[in-house]
């Protein structure tokens, strides 16, 4: 139970007080009334004595009273009605609340901090006016009169015959058959005499006159001279008198014979008052007290004849009278201090002189008759019983009697004598004595099977048990436990049952005996009172809650309980506030079904008590959390909740529009797009795809635009990327970067994309959805800025705001809106949020009947009609910030700009599309496009670039390219190669031309992935289009393709905010495999002609066709094999069949041999040299041809640039190279390109496609095999897939391990031995065949010539030996023996691309195949001392046959 204001021994002290009656002339009543008061109201205050008393018991032994309290009321002639003590009761609790800004008590149980009041005033106030509001009994003696003050005032004419005539209305009314209430203690009652003198108008001294014959007459013991009204009641209210009667008159207890003066009263018998009151004391009454949002369970219509309605009524409106009387009126207006003490006095002369010696007397008279009894025998005792109960009722069997409390005692029965004794002891607070007499009482009362007296013994023995001085003996609880049980099964009687639970609890409480106690409390709650039931509860849930372990569940769960029969009796705010206190246990541990029932109690209450701030944010609470509830209880709630918010709304129309709880915005989810929405495709015509909404996030994507734009910015700047430059972002999301304010451009549309979830299982329906945003105007080109424009949509001039009619969202949907604004000035914008109607959709999807104010168009879905206004703001968290030791130590969190856009001035705006675009190929194909270029702007554009990481993809045509032509279908049968018809005579040799890479944008010193759109003028203006073709060729690689465009451009007025703009393009493009080529190069070990002075070398092709059959392709054809390069051409092909055709069917390989020999240096221009197979040159040295062979150049060129990186110690070393060194190395190196055309034969839909494409392979190295895709392709072919993953699976270590060596480890200063070998270059020249007669001369003479050339720019030193090396017997058996003649050993020095001939002689002494390649050719660098032999004269044999004559 809570804390209350008096200990558990005042509260008892308190209930059960001696009462005395108080009958007063009219005159007397109406002197008190000057004050506003009625006399019993006039003593109230003063009822308590302050000093001790004393009195005598029956042993003569001196018993001391303290702190006695007597009660003074106005005789009521008949039982007050049950419907007036539940109105007053309800009354009672409902005007006591909890005080305003009272701090309640924390109390931290396990996890929980709880605020919960720490006592309940409407519990004590409920109980105090229950226990004075009791009615009489017969059973018992505590609430009966023991003494009546007649009240005469002394103005009046006679005043002793005025105390005549109130003696015998007081003794007619106790003893006549007529008034069976108020009861009285005993027939003889105490009569004191009161003289009430007014001092303000009276005459004192016939008051003391009409005193002094009172005294003569009824003794000074039995009469008062009582002086009132000292106070002139209009002197000056400047002395404050105080009011003690406001705290007791406010209370309005139902003894107050005011409220039922002018009641007509019907006297009613004992028995059917009883039944009156046990049939439910508090049940609630229909009046006033109607729910507002159903039927009220307990509107039930009373029996007929069981309740007078006019009494009722009438009583309760004159308790509501003079409750406002009360209120607002000063009472004891003419009453001074001293009068005060006066009063106080009389009460305490009273009490001393009359009450407390009456009560002696009284208490010895019983106690002589009960010692009497005591001496008798059983036998006579029950004689005398008998004889006393001559009046009893007829005695029945023992079962009926225990199934009744019909059994009753007259007045004279010596049982009632007891308890009587008990009472009056229990009063004067003997309790000792009490105890005794309740204890005889108890077991007379049960043998005669009185059920209901024997209960009421039982009740005040144990009360009379614990209240004895010393605690002799313990509480007994069990004999209250009996009393409850008896009041409420046997007898019926709840309001005695209720009584006892009160009394048994509060003392259970004060021996912290919580558990017993709230049981108790628990038990009495039942359907017949809800008021009572929910003050139990409550009081029950308390005693959980201060447990020496507190139960704080069941605390939580009782509260529940109270708070639903607090609604029920209609105590709303009572109902309220247990709910509010039992949620701060059920909140947030996950019981959602708990939480839903609660909130939505405590918003219903809230909504009937008017507080709708806390009906809203309760209904908000459920429909926030992931409710577990079915559909249409989630339906339920959210109706409530527009309902309530409804109501809200209306009572301030122009206030700020409200935060709706629903739906979710995912706020981080939010997304940015600035621009206008892709164009579709319209047939062979592609729009760029560019960026929309619709595609996802990807942060290597993102990346890959940032560089491209980055790039193509600093070729613009000269390779400087400016400090303020921002890379261009059309869609803002959670991942890109946030930290800027975004640029947005005028007149472009900016769509924000709002990620709305549905937690309900319910559809929701907003209406007229928008954006909230805020404006400020800005000139960015003037000084001044503009005013701020205000919130909303309040200016379309400025901001044009898209407004979605209707946005469905389903049962636990998550669903996305895009709602757009059209900026139409420049300035700073702000969107703050989205602004909508928030209702709910009906089952039916038919439009009729739909009110026209719910403003919907030609909607899909009808609205139920109830639907309110609101808002929710777009707050975005930024990033984490982590980068300073602060903000790694702190949570610190950057700026998110996404919903802040500067509106900058018009910018031109580009589209593109392609025509024609190919989605496959085969590798290496080339494809004629057509790209088509609009400015769909007021500006005109410049400065049109494109960017892309794959440049060899594509080309717009160097400066020799031809014009473009008018459409597309103009050359749609034509190749996409620059031809010409051939010479029949001219096949197999070369046909030479020459070009600049200055004219393919090759060696112009800029990015080659930067490339200029050859736009007619440079410029594009307003609404102009212009087509430029495009050929592709397919990547080397197979598979797919993304290949990312940057369009960039510019507009030709400089703006202070955006400099450029791009457009975005990603190409698909799928290829299949086509060639393979391998292509190597040596030297020839020909005779020199006059000019090559030892410039021939030998090409060989490999061309192996690998494509699979899936692609339709049924052959390939080598249409032309051209070289490309500064130093070497092609001069013809050899060894091939004049007959034979160059075609590949699937998997064929064909093998190629060419003559290659030094060009003239033509000032750094390419020599072309085409070899042509079939009977049409294409010029290899115009577009489209030339322009993919310079991107394969300069691709190249950053491939080994980029490997280069990787081995940067190396590189250093290599620089410090000597010159002469750095010759050497390049004897080996060849810079040969070769490019292999073909066409290839498709048979797609029963036609015949002529594809055609080409292949680079790039030669380097002498002797080294090049491929035309990058090398692994090459070992994917030869080693076969699976050891090729095995492969790479350990190139990555291989990369790591090279890419991690020291910079310090030592690389070799000089050329490597394969190197030395390429220095010179040797030949022998013999006649193949050679005849000698043996017979004639024994030795044969055959003259030879060594060739020596001198392959660098440096000088050799050379050293011929001419011993034989090989002296195997194998290699004599296969080659024979035979000798140089002369000098074994010559020692040269060879100047820069110096011949050398040395003539020989070889000497043979048989006929025979000889090998004459045996001289060994040692060459060192003129300032070195090592030899390195030359490799040349093992490269084939030189075999010469001698014959013989």
């Amino acid at each position: 139970m809570a804390q209350c204001v008096q200990s558990v021994q005042e509260f008892i002290q308190d209930s059960f007080v001696p009462l005395v009656a108080a009958l007063c002339s009219e005159e007397a009543e109406r002197l008190t009334r000057r004050n506003n008061l009625s006399f019993a109201e006039l003593v109230k205050p003063f009822c308590r004595l302050t000093s001790e008393v004393h009195m005598r018991d029956p042993n003569n032994q001196l018993h001391i009273i303290k702190n006695l309290k007597i009660a003074v009321n106005n005789i009521i002639t008949h039982p007050p009605q049950p419907g007036a003590i539940r109105k007053l009761l309800n009354d009672v609790v409902s005007v006591s609340q909890p005080v305003e800004g009272l701090v309640a008590n924390v109390i931290t149980a396990g996890d929980y901090d709880l605020n919960i009041s720490a006592t309940t005033p409407w519990f004590e106030s409920y109980r105090e006016c229950f226990l004075q509001s009791m009615p009489a009994s017969d059973h018992e003696f505590l609430n009966h009169y023991v003494a009546c003050m007649l009240v005469v005032s002394s103005s009046e004419p006679d005043p002793v015959e005025q105390f005549l005539k109130l003696s015998q209305e007081q003794h007619r009314i106790q003893h006549s058959s007529e008034y069976s209430y108020p009861k009285w203690f005993i027939p003889n009652t105490l009569k004191y005499y009161v003289l009430l003198h007014d001092v303000s108008t009276g005459e004192e001294q016939r008051a003391d006159s009409i005193y002094e014959e009172m005294k003569q007459r009824y003794g000074t013991q039995g009469c008062y001279l009582l002086k009132i009204n000292s106070r002139v009641s209009n002197r000056g209210t400047d002395e404050q008198i105080p009011d003690p009667w406001s705290q007791y008159l406010q209370k309005n207890t139902i003894q107050n014979q005011d409220c039922y003066e002018d009641c007509p009263y019907t006297v009613i018998s004992n028995k059917s008052t009883d039944h009156l009151i046990s049939d439910g004391l508090d049940s609630e009454i229909k009046d006033g007290l109607s729910n507002n949002f159903k039927t009220h369970p307990l509107q039930l219509d009373h029996p007929s004849g069981s309740l007078d309605t006019s009494d009722y009524v009438k009583a309760a409106g004159s308790l509501q009278d003079t409750k406002k009387s009360n209120s607002g009126t000063p009472h004891g207006a003419c009453l001074t201090l001293t009068d005060h003490d006066r009063i106080r006095q009389f009460i305490q002369e009273f009490t001393f002189r009359g009450l407390l010696p009456h009560i002696e007397k009284t208490i010895r008279q019983l106690n002589d008759q009960l010692i009497s009894r005591k001496g008798l025998s059983r036998s006579l005792f029950s004689a005398t019983k008998k004889w006393f109960s001559g009046s009893k009722v007829p005695e029945k069997s023992i079962n009926e009697l225990k199934n009744t409390s019909g059994l009753l005692y007259p007045p004279e029965a010596p049982e009632l004598q007891i308890r009587k004794m008990a009472d009056l002891c229990f009063l004067v607070q003997h309790y000792e004595l009490a105890y005794s007499c309740y204890h005889t009482a108890k077991k007379d009362f049960l043998n005669d099977q009185a059920m209901l007296y024997a209960a009421g013994a039982l009740e005040m023995a144990a009360v009379s048990a614990f209240l004895q001085p010393g605690a002799p003996r313990p509480y007994p609880a069990h004999y209250m436990e009996t009393a409850i049980q008896t009041y409420r099964d046997i007898c019926k009687n709840m309001v005695l049952a209720e009584r006892c639970v009160l009394l048994s609890a509060e003392i259970l409480k004060s021996q912290s005996k919580y558990s017993e106690a709230a049981a108790l409390l628990i038990r009495l709650t039942s359907e017949d009172s809800d008021l009572r039931s929910a003050l139990l509860l409550e009081q029950a849930a308390h005693c959980f809650i201060n447990m020496k372990s507190p139960m704080v569940r069941k605390f939580a769960f009782h509260m529940i309980l109270a708070g639903h029969r607090f609604s029920k009796a209609g105590q709303k705010k009572h109902a309220l506030r247990c709910y509010c206190q039992a949620m701060q246990v059920y909140k947030g541990k996950g019981w959602s079904l708990a939480e839903d029932h609660i909130n939505f109690t405590i918003g219903r209450q809230s909504f009937t008590l008017r507080q709708l701030d806390n009906a809203v944010s309760a209904f908000r609470h459920i429909l926030i959390n992931d409710s577990k509830q079915p559909p249409a209880q989630q339906g339920a709630f959210l109706r409530e909740y527009l309902y309530v918010y409804k109501n809200v709304t209306q009572l301030s129309p122009d206030g700020p529009l409200p935060q709706l709880p629903l739906p979710y915005i995912n706020s981080s989810a939010t997304r940015v797009f600035f621009g206008h929405d892709r164009r579709p495709a319209e047939g062979e015509k592609q729009a760029a795809t560019h960026v929309s909404l619709d595609q996802e996030y990807d942060s290597e994507s993102s990346q890959q635009w940032k560089e491209l734009e980055e790039q193509v910015v600093s070729v613009i700047n000269k390779g400087i990327i400016p400090s303020n430059f921002q890379p261009t972002q059309f869609c803002l999301n959670r991942y890109s970067d946030n930290s800027r304010f975004p640029l947005a451009v005028v007149e472009e549309p900016i769509t924000v994309e709002v990620s709305f979830r549905n937690p309900l299982k319910v559809p929701l329906l907003l209406t007229d959805l928008s954006l909230l945003w805020k404006f400020q105007p800005k000139d960015f080109n003037a000084k001044h800025d503009g005013e701020t424009k205000g919130q909303g949509t309040c200016d379309d001039d400025m901001i044009g705001t898209e407004a979605i009619a209707e946005f469905l969202i389903n049962s636990e949907e998550t669903k996305v809106a895009r709602l757009k604004l059209f900026p139409h000035q420049t300035g700073e914008l702000h969107i703050l949020g989205v602004v909508y109607n928030l209702g709910t959709v009906q089952g039916a999807v038919t439009l009729d009947g739909i009110d026209p104010s719910i403003g919907l168009q030609t909607g899909k879905f009808v609205s139920n009609g109830l639907s309110v206004r609101g808002r929710q703001d777009l707050e975005i968290q930024g990033p984490r910030l982590n980068n300073t030791k602060e903000e790694k130590t702190s949570i610190k969190y950057g700026p998110d700009r996404r919903l802040d856009p500067i509106i900058t001035e018009e910018m031109p705006l580009l589209e593109v599309f392609f025509i024609n675009f190919p989605t496959g190929l085969l590798c290496g194909e080339i494809r004629k496009a057509y790209v088509e270029f609009v400015n769909v702007s007021r500006c005109p554009l410049t400065a049109l670039k494109v960017v892309s990481k794959h440049p060899e993809f594509f080309t717009f045509g160097g400066n020799t390219a031809v014009l473009t032509p008018l459409s597309p279908s103009a050359s749609e049968n034509c190749s996409a190669y620059k031809t010409v018809v051939t010479d029949p005579t001219s096949v197999r040799t070369a046909l030479l031309s020459s070009a600049s890479s200055v004219d393919f944008g090759v060696g112009t010193g800029g990015q080659p992935e930067v490339i200029p759109v050859p736009l007619p003028d440079t410029v594009l203006l307003p609404g102009a289009s212009v087509q430029l073709p495009m050929w592709l060729r397919g990547p080397d690689e197979e598979g797919v393709h993304e290949i990312n465009f940057l369009f960039y451009y510019e507009s030709i007025k400089r703006h202070s905010k955006m400099c450029h703009r791009v457009l975005r393009h990603t190409a698909v493009i799928c290829t299949s495999r086509s060639l393979h080529i391998r292509a190597t190069v040596c030297r020839s070990n020909a005779l020199e002609d006059e000019e090559g002075r030892g410039g021939n070398m030998l090409v060989f092709v490999d061309v192996e066709n690998i494509n699979t059959s899936e692609t339709g392709v049924k052959e390939f054809h080598i249409v032309q094999v051209s070289s490309n390069s500064k130093h070497w051409k092609l001069q013809k092909s050899v060894n091939i069949s004049e007959d034979k055709d160059t075609k590949l069917a699937s998997r064929e390989r064909a093998k190629l041999c060419f003559k290659a020999v030094r060009c003239k240096n033509s000032e750094g221009n390419y020599t072309f040299a085409d070899i042509v197979f079939g009977n049409e040159q294409i010029i290899s040295s115009a577009s489209p041809c030339a322009d993919f062979f310079f991107q394969s150049l300069s691709s190249e060129f950053k491939r080994t640039h980029v490997q280069s990186h990787t081995h940067a110690s190396q590189r250093a070393v290599k620089q410090s190279f000597d010159e002469t060194v750095r010759l050497i190395q390049r004897c080996s190196e060849v810079d040969l390109n070769l490019v292999v055309l073909w066409k290839a034969y498709v048979v797609e839909d029963n036609k015949q496609l002529i594809l055609e494409g080409q292949h680079h392979v790039a030669l380097n190295t002498v002797g080294k095999e090049a491929f035309s895709f990058p090398q692994k392709q090459g070992f994917k072919k030869i080693l076969g897939n699976s050891d090729w993953e095995d492969l790479e699976q350990e190139l990555p270590e291989m990369v790591l391990l090279k890419f991690f060596r020291s910079e310090n480890t030592p690389v070799p200063a000089r050329p490597t031995p394969e190197q030395l070998s390429n220095l010179i270059k040797t030949s022998l020249h013999y006649p193949e065949s050679f005849n000698h007669s043996f017979h004639q001369k024994s030795l044969c003479l055959v003259p030879v010539t060594l060739l020596l050339s001198n392959c660098s720019q440096a000088v050799v030193d050379v050293m011929i030996d001419l011993r034989h090396k090989t002296i195997s017997p194998e290699a004599l058996e296969i080659h024979g023996s035979f000798t140089w003649l002369g000098q074994t050993q010559y020692k040269l020095q060879l100047k820069s691309q110096e011949v050398y001939s040395l003539q020989l002689k070889a000497c043979f002494v048989h006929t025979g195949v000889y090998n004459l390649g045996t001289p060994r050719v040692f060459a060192k660098l003129a300032d070195q001392v090592t030899l390195f032999e030359t490799s040349q004269q093992n490269s084939m044999p030189a075999l010469i046959i001698i014959n013989d004559i």
